[in-house]
């Protein structure tokens, strides 16, 4: 065995353990713990601390240092509780977890859509806890999802298997996991997708995202478009003080499936703005989501490499 796979095995295993011992915890205990870890974090200069920030400052120029330095720090707060609570989501049975959700509003939007034979696109946004709204669409609707492993072949095993609990049927980022989302529409079923990450050169077109361009994926608009069915945004919110998870359900605009690739994915990167509007410091900021910009416009992160 290689040096390199026994340090990605190494870690995969340390990951592991890591979420075994978050799960030992309460639900508000672990966000405590990502709490404080946040705070710490904001102390000194960091990858994750730099990169809200500069985020932060292009999404919301009209906000003063002041209320940019308060935002920053809750949204690394938040950020990190994300992962602490995978200490429930994923370490904790699942009939123990599904109690955490405590309303689902706008629920009735999804009955409605199968009722139109066409199956239904459903976005989950990096807001939140999006690994227990994954949770439930598995646990509740028959979903494809578009999956792309990680790097680390050890956390792939760990992750992998926790998916499998929940069920659901992962679709590979490539011509056969589109297949695979066309078929699933064309059964009346759910395809759900992450719809805020960076799809690389040939997946995605430059658009607005909180007025500045950002390199947005075109999937969700070729799907859309061909289907001619529902696209609806899910996101999972944090309750305060360890109480759970409200998750809200909202249709997209009209125009993510009109057939123009410029104007569904302006419709698209909206429907993700409205989604961080519930709670700004609940969105992965510590993203890149700016990277790659396109010709004439400044890289914001040229700083932060």
């Amino acid at each position: 065995m290689t040096d390199s796979r026994k340090e990605r095995l190494w870690l995969g295993k340390a990951f592991k353990t890591l979420i075994g011992f978050l799960s030992r915890f309460s639900l508000a205990n672990q966000q405590r713990i990502g709490s404080a870890l946040g705070r710490l974090l904001s102390w000194f200069p960091n990858y994750n601390r730099d990169v809200i920030r500069t985020n932060l400052k292009t999404a919301y120029p009209q906000l003063s240092a002041k209320e940019h330095r308060q935002l920053a720090l809750q949204t690394l707060q938040e950020n990190v509780k994300s992962f602490a609570e995978l200490g429930a989501v994923w370490g904790w049975p699942i009939e123990a977890v599904f109690p955490l959700i405590k309303q689902v509003h706008g629920e009735e939007l999804i009955a409605q859509a199968f009722a139109k034979n066409k199956g239904v696109i459903m976005l989950s946004p990096h807001f939140g806890c999006w690994e227990i709204t994954s949770l439930y669409l598995t646990q509740t609707y028959d979903l494809t999802f578009l999956y792309q492993p990680p790097d680390n072949k050890g956390v792939e095993d760990y992750i992998s298997e926790v998916r499998a609990r929940s069920g659901g049927t992962p679709a590979p980022t490539d011509m056969r996991g589109v297949k695979m989302m066309f078929k699933a529409l064309k059964d009346n079923k759910m395809v759900g997708i992450l719809p805020d990450q960076d799809p690389g050169d040939s997946g995605g077109i430059h658009v607005p995202f909180f007025n500045h361009p950002a390199r947005t994926m075109t999937l969700v608009s070729k799907l859309a478009a061909k289907a001619q069915c529902d696209v609806l945004f899910i996101v999972g919110q944090r309750l305060a003080d360890g109480k759970g998870f409200d998750l809200h359900v909202f249709p997209a605009e009209d125009a993510i499936r009109c057939g123009d690739e410029v104007l569904a994915t302006e419709a698209l990167n909206r429907g993700v703005e409205a989604c961080v509007a519930i709670d700004p410091s609940q969105y992965l900021w510590s993203y890149k989501r700016y990277r790659h910009p396109p010709a004439g416009v400044e890289d914001i992160y040229k700083k932060h490499p």
